[in-house]
């Protein structure tokens, strides 16, 4: 890196990590109200705010109407403050246009990007797989000048994504496991989530990956990576409950761990639900997903090897710190 270091916002949390893991963090201006990892941030002005706040007791239902009726109005899910964000006079902002409910909208941030004067750059980043998040960590790299220490991150996080599945059988079809992104109502993750599923040794029978064009059959252990699943989806209880599942991550988007404690024990409650073969075999693990599963930055490849760790039993492979726990029978 050469000359003045850009100013840059982040109005993404896995966009925060990403500068923090290349070592550009001391750059940060501004940020969103959601990047909270890592730690050492807290000095950086907050710019965003939520339109629908998440209660504390995790009232998922609640939750989705609210978005839903903000998203029926074609309404912004969150505030910018533009005059902060101009005051700040950033060269760089990063956003996102993969999803409206999980962070500040794109056009929201060009229509206000256009008023500032200098205009500052605009990286949007929309990773809808694995690869894409590590390719990220590269694009972000090469529009801040860091380009041999995002290489050098990917490098990292590449060996500990092919470390862990070294310890999955790649000949077992594995158990059917569901991820619930949102469990009021039941919505399963999709994107990098599936494809997380399959390489840790499960099935993902409620959104399974499909080859990619002109793949071939991309099958097996070298034509993995040519596998791709859709957006997350809602889901009915019937064709939950048809899935059969034999091990359930409940991690969903937005909400801590003690949040989704109190989601699963609303679950627990339903007598459809105590009949599943994960439920009735304790296969049940709750992970705190906004943290891993549902953010697209570095930690997934933590997300990977706890879900290698888990489904495989080889606990030793969970990092340390992971926030999950068993769901209580």
């Amino acid at each position: 890196m050469t000359g003045t270091p850009p100013r840059i916002v982040s109005l993404l949390p896995s966009a925060t990590e990403i500068v923090a893991a290349i070592g550009a963090g001391p750059w940060l201006v501004g940020r969103s109200h959601e990047c909270d990892h890592p730690s050492g941030f807290d000095h950086v002005p907050v710019l965003t705010a939520p339109r629908v706040a998440y209660t504390a007791t995790g009232d998922a239902a609640a939750v989705d109407r609210d978005v839903r009726a903000a998203l029926e109005q074609d309404a912004s899910l969150y505030h910018l403050d533009a005059d902060r964000l101009a005051a700040l006079r950033p060269d760089v902002i990063i956003t996102q246009d993969l999803c409206r409910v999980c962070s500040i909208d794109l056009a929201t941030v060009r229509r206000i990007a256009a008023s500032l004067r200098p205009t500052p750059r605009i990286v949007s980043l929309n990773p809808t797989t694995l690869e894409g998040v590590l390719d990220d960590v590269l694009i972000v790299g090469r529009e801040l000048g860091m380009e041999p220490a995002a290489q050098e991150v990917v490098a990292r996080l590449r060996e500990r994504l092919y470390g862990a599945q070294d310890f999955v059988n790649p000949y077992s079809d594995g158990p059917s496991v569901a991820m619930l992104e949102w469990t009021d109502p039941l919505f399963v993750g999709g994107h990098w989530t599936p494809q997380l599923i399959e390489r840790a040794g499960g099935r993902s029978p409620l959104n399974p990956t499909v080859p990619v064009e002109h793949a071939g059959a991309a099958s097996g252990p070298i034509g993995v990576t040519q596998r791709t699943a859709g957006r997350s989806r809602q889901v009915a209880s019937a064709e939950f409950i048809a899935s059969a599942p034999e091990a359930i991550v409940i991690a969903p988007c937005g909400l801590t761990l003690e949040q989704t404690r109190a989601e699963a024990a609303r679950l627990a409650g339903l007598a459809w639900w105590r009949a599943l073969p994960a439920v009735r075999h304790r296969r049940v693990a709750l992970v705190d997903g906004n943290q891993f599963f549902n953010r697209p930055g570095p930690r997934l490849i933590d997300a990977f090897e706890f879900l290698v760790g888990w489904l495989n039993d080889r606990p030793e492979l969970i990092p340390p710190g992971f926030s999950w726990e068993p769901m209580a029978s």
